[in-house]
């Protein structure tokens, strides 16, 4: 069995309204050195099987289908043997 860590953020040219909301409200609370933030996802999926290049074939393809839109998304994983 694997576990995969997926990590998705926005691409660096569009805009993210979110990490905006969040940057505003910590230099609300006194945060003011912060210069930007990026949102984004973590998603943890766990694959059965024993081929490491199976499972990391599968998760890449869970992103590019579903997890991830890659016209204005980005996304890295960690794989894990559990």
């Amino acid at each position: 069995m694997y576990l995969a860590k997926v990590y998705i953020t926005l691409k660096p040219t569009v805009n993210d309204p979110q990490g905006l909301t969040i940057k505003g409200a910590l230099h609300n609370l006194g945060f003011a050195s912060v210069e930007d933030v990026r949102a984004g996802k973590y998603i943890e999926v766990r694959i059965d099987g024993n081929d490491i290049g199976e499972a990391r074939k599968q998760v890449d393809e869970m992103c590019r289908k579903l997890l991830a839109n890659p016209v204005i998304e980005k996304y890295s994983f960690d794989l894990e043997k559990v």
